[in-house]
């Protein structure tokens, strides 16, 4: 997980974050969807910042009223289906199989052991994407995946910002001369978990990027 690997999800959008993102701070990971509405302008942001194409690792997400075979066609490298009750990842196990021939990965987020257990008899998944922080740590899924050779990615590393006034974190961060934010990224990363933060200030990617420390913080 070095610097360049890093990467960020960006709800909501700034251009210049973007631009300083991958030009300044080696990101090469962006975290978009279609209901961010910034999709289309990333074009020009990567455009500008110099990187070539081929070198970055854009992750997109379908939608539910995207569903359909040419609508998944019209979108990028990986897709990562949402599903936030397990009645919609039932009812849609046939989408999965759709995909499989138009896109480099797919991944999903949010699912049960249970649902991947049963696409998996039918589909490869190279990535699953849910919440992971230290007050939110599914020990079960992360090892499940890791037998299976899926990359687990965590998304509200800062716990939507309340790790950021825990006592425990800002005690750390008092200990260790960092920020409660950088606390929290690390500890992830030790983890083993492809980290996504995210922020649209330049000044904040910067910070988040400065994770790798001189030291090992114990997983406890």
């Amino acid at each position: 997980h070095t610097a360049h690997q890093f990467p960020f999800l960006y709800c909501g959008y700034s251009h210049d974050a973007v631009v300083h993102a991958l030009r300044q701070c080696g990101i090469r990971h962006i975290d978009t969807a279609k209901r961010y509405g910034c999709e289309s302008l990333l074009q020009k942001a990567i455009k500008e910042s110099g990187v070539k194409r081929e070198d970055l690792w854009i992750t997109t997400k379908l939608w539910h009223s995207d569903y359909g075979y040419e609508n998944t066609k019209k979108f990028c490298l990986l897709k990562v289906i949402f599903f936030k009750q397990s009645s919609q990842a039932e009812s849609s196990q046939n989408f999965f199989f759709l995909l499989l021939g138009v896109c480099r990965s797919i991944g999903v987020s949010n699912f049960l052991i249970s649902h991947l257990e049963r696409f998996l008899l039918k589909a490869f998944f190279c990535l699953f994407k849910v919440e992971y922080h230290p007050f939110q740590r599914p020990q079960e899924l992360v090892d499940y995946c890791r037998s299976r050779e899926i990359v687990f990615e965590g998304y509200c590393p800062l716990a939507k910002g309340e790790a950021l006034t825990h006592p425990s974190i800002i005690q750390l961060a008092k200990k260790y001369g960092r920020t409660p934010a950088q606390i929290c990224i690390r500890w992830s990363i030790q983890n083993g978990i492809v980290t996504i933060p995210k922020s649209t200030r330049a000044e904040r990617i910067q910070e988040n990027c400065k994770v790798r420390f001189g030291y090992a913080l114990k997983n406890n």
